[in-house]
C-alpha cells in the first residue's frame, strides 16, 4: 500500500499492510536524528522518509499583520493570538512556556476587542500545491489546537480561570472560546475547500484528562465543550472526511461521546494515565475507534536502553495491531531527554514488527 491507502484503511478500523507510522519531536532530538542519518539540518522531509512516516500535515500560513508586539527586553515572544511565551531551560534542553496571561482579568468587552487573526489573512493558495506534493501520503489539516478550549483559552487566561469559566459559564471566557473556535472553523472550512479533495482527515484536540482522571465532568463536557467540538466534526463530515481527536491524559471516559459525535480516531493515548492502557483501549473501543499513539515519551524511549525500547514497542504493537485500526506514534513530542539510539530503535521496531 501507499501511505495514503495505509492511513485511510487504518482510520476505518481495517487491516493495512503495516501500521502507519507518525513522528513528533522537540528541536534537539530532531536535530540529533538528522545528524544520525546524515541529513541536512533543514531536511524535515528527508527525515520523515527515512523513518517511513506515513502522515503529512497541510496548513495555510498566516500572512496578515503582526497583531501583538513581542517583549524583547523580557525575552517574551507573543504570537498572533496574543499568547505570551518565554524560554525555559532544563537539564536536557529547553522549551517555550506560557507566561503573563494577558486576558486573565479581562471583561467581556475587553475579550471582544482583543485582536485575533482574521480567516481572510491566511494563504489558502498554497494548500492545493502542498496536497499535490504529498499526494501519496495520509494528508491531514488541523492540529491538537483545534479548537482546544482548555489549553487555548488557558494560555491567555490561565488553566485555572478557564476551568472556572466553564463551570460558571463566565461571559468573558466563553466569548473567547467562541471567538477562537469561529476563526479556526472558518480557516478549516476554507482550507478544505482549497484542497479540492487532497486532504484525507481532520485533526482536532482538547486535553480532557490528567494522569489520574478527568479534567472536568462528563456533564460539563457535554454542556460546554462538546457543542464546539461538534462544529469541527460536522465541517469535516460535510467534506466526507474522518476526524481524529487529540487528548492528553485520562480521556477514555469521553470516548463513547466521541463515537456518538462521529469522531473516528483518538490520538495521544498516554499509557500511564488512568484507563488508558493499550489493552484496555483495544478491548473496550477496538473496531469503533482507531488509535494513534500509545508509545510513551516518558517510558523506555526516554529512560531505557535501545533493547528495552524495542521490547516495549513490540509489546504495544502486539496488543494494538490485531484487526487493524492502530497508528504507531509517540504520545507527544519526543523529548530532549530521549537518547538518539532509543528513538532509532523505536522506529526500527515499527518498521520491522508492524507488518501484517
Amino acid at each position: 500500500m501507499k501511505s495514503k491507502e495505509r492511513v485511510l484503511t487504518t482510520l476505518a478500523c481495517r487491516v493495512p499492510d503495516r501500521v502507519p507510522i507518525d513522528y513528533f519531536a522537540n528541536e534537539d532530538i530532531d536535530r540529533r536524528l538528522k545528524d544520525h542519518f546524515g541529513l541536512k539540518p533543514g531536511d524535515d522531509e528527508g527525515l520523515r522518509r527515512t523513518l517511513q512516516v506515513d502522515f503529512r500535515g497541510v496548513h495555510p500560513p498566516y500572512r496578515g499583520p503582526k497583531l501583538h508586539a513581542d517583549i524583547p527586553e523580557r525575552g517574551v515572544l507573543v504570537d498572533d493570538w496574543g499568547i505570551h511565551r518565554t524560554w525555559i531551560t532544563h537539564a536536557s534542553g529547553g522549551y517555550w512556556d506560557y507566561c503573563d496571561f494577558p486576558l486573565l482579568e479581562a471583561t467581556e468587552e475587553e475579550v471582544a476587542a482583543w485582536p485575533l487573526p482574521s480567516p481572510d489573512d491566511f494563504d489558502y493558495a498554497v494548500v492545493g500545491e502542498l496536497c499535490r506534493q504529498y499526494a501519496d501520503y495520509g494528508v491531514y489539516t488541523g492540529d491538537a489546537g483545534l479548537p482546544d478550549i482548555i489549553n487555548g483559552n488557558g494560555m491567555l487566561r490561565t488553566m485555572e480561570q478557564t476551568l472556572v469559566d466553564l463551570i460558571t459559564d463566565d461571559p468573558a471566557g466563553m466569548l473567547l472560546a467562541r471567538r477562537r473556535t469561529d476563526i479556526r472553523c472558518e480557516v478549516l472550512r476554507r482550507t478544505l475547500e482549497a484542497a479540492k479533495g487532497g486532504i484525507d482527515f481532520v485533526w482536532m484536540g482538547e486535553d480532557l484528562g490528567t494522569q489520574i482522571g478527568p479534567t472536568l465532568s462528563l456533564e460539563l463536557y457535554r454542556q460546554q465543550l462538546r457543542p464546539l467540538h461538534q462544529r469541527v466534526v460536522d465541517i469535516a463530515s460535510s467534506y466526507g472526511l474522518p476526524t481524529m481527536l487529540h487528548s492528553c491524559g485520562s480521556s477514555s471516559w469521553a470516548y463513547e461521546d466521541f463515537i456518538a459525535m462521529g469522531i473516528k480516531a483518538v490520538d495521544t493515548l498516554q499509557p500511564e494515565a488512568k484507563n488508558m492502557e493499550p489493552a484496555y483501549l483495544k478491548a473496550r473501543f477496538g473496531g469503533r475507534l482507531a488509535f494513534h499513539g500509545c508509545i510513551s515519551t516518558a517510558g523506555p524511549v526516554a529512560n531505557g536502553t535501545p533493547e528495552e525500547t524495542a521490547d516495549y514497542c513490540q509489546r504495544t504493537l502486539e496488543i494494538m495491531m490485531p484487526d487493524g485500526g492502530y497508528c504507531f506514534s509517540p504520545t507527544h513530542m519526543l523529548q530532549d531527554n530521549s537518547p538518539t539510539e532509543n528513538v532509532v530503535a523505536m522506529y526500527a521496531t515499527a518498521i520491522e514488527s508492524g507488518r501484517y
